[in-house]
């Protein structure tokens, strides 16, 4: 991972947050206690399952909710005492496009200037250095309802970054992008990540997205599970684990109970055995519960894995966040 400055670019403690009750819903807790630092300069992906908190934590960050309880700090200003000096420092995308589709693309750019108060003689600079990275530079005048997805993703960027923010907040960026869209705009991420020591902190549901991180923080019922590099929590794991794929993964765990160096979860229909000599637990495993089996190998642990070992559960692309 790389050196990164001793000063975080988020702080946050204790935070904790309770969505009221209704006459026909209880109290729902979001945030239980969130600790979290997030080096200036990192990027930082998180994820959690529908309901884990993260739409909660992106709206206070983004200054569009009040937490109930704890504090919020962008490079050492406390966002809750200050917030319109601290939202000054940051670049907002969010999951549903913010662009007027009526407008043209240098049309939503020069309003997003003139609400950041840019003045008039840096716009140009300032629109010409954003715009270097993208394929936006003959589209300008363009309707932006008449873009492709990829480029109007672009240019959701492009947008935020003309008054020059130390921090982006991104809320699931690649959403209907097609693969090749994706991996272009991860890669315009870590380039200007590089080129502008820019702090990143992105949601995703995508593991190949979160691989790519330096950092990566897993939710749960407003807890944050684990939070370090994607090849640390991966070494939690250990070097492998056996997946086995059966009709009925319980009654072949349950050989397994006079095992005690194996450790094993049942996800669906997948039994995920981790601990030692699994080559010979492979072998012993298919010749004895061959007509159970549909399939089985062994792997090196992934971010989804992991996940599922936290979580119970897999992540599926279409999650809804939280009554959103």
């Amino acid at each position: 991972m790389d050196d990164f400055s001793q000063v975080p670019a988020v702080h946050i403690s204790r935070l904790h947050h309770v969505y009221p009750g209704t006459r026909h819903e209880a109290p729902r807790l979001a945030l239980d206690g969130v600790n979290l630092n997030i080096p200036t300069g990192a990027f930082f992906v998180l994820t959690g399952p529908n309901g884990s908190g993260k739409s909660t934590l992106f709206k206070i960050l983004s200054g569009l909710t009040r937490p109930g309880l704890g504090t919020v700090s962008i490079h050492g200003q406390d966002l809750l005492a200050v917030p319109n000096r601290v939202r000054r420092q940051m670049g907002v995308i969010f999951q549903r496009p913010a662009l007027d589709k009526h407008l043209t693309v240098l049309e939503n750019f020069q309003i997003h200037a003139g609400l950041h108060a840019i003045p008039s003689h840096q716009f140009q600079p300032r629109l010409d250095a954003a715009l270097a990275w993208s394929d936006l530079q003959t589209r300008l005048h363009t309707r932006v309802g008449t873009l492709s997805g990829g480029l109007a993703r672009q240019a959701e960027l492009v947008k935020v970054l003309l008054h020059e923010p130390q921090l982006l907040l991104l809320d699931e960026p690649t959403a209907g992008l097609d693969p090749g869209g994706r991996m272009a705009f991860m890669s315009t991420l870590r380039r200007l990540q590089k080129k502008r020591n820019v702090t990143i902190l992105m949601t995703s549901h995508i593991f190949a997205e979160a691989e790519q991180a330096d950092l990566v923080g897993i939710l749960r019922q407003g807890q944050l599970l684990a939070m370090d590099a994607p090849s640390r929590l991966t070494a939690r794991l250990g070097n492998e684990i056996l997946v086995i794929q059966a009709d009925d993964p319980a009654a072949i765990a349950h050989t397994l109970t006079n095992r005690p160096e194996l450790s094993w979860q049942i996800h669906n229909h997948e039994l995920r055995i981790q601990g030692t000599q699994l080559p010979t637990l492979m072998a012993d495993l298919l010749q004895a519960q061959r007509a159970r089996i549909q399939t089985l190998a062994i792997k090196q642990p992934t971010l989804e894995d992991l996940y599922i070992t936290l979580t119970g559960r897999a992540l599926t692309s279409d999650e809804e966040e939280e009554n959103r």
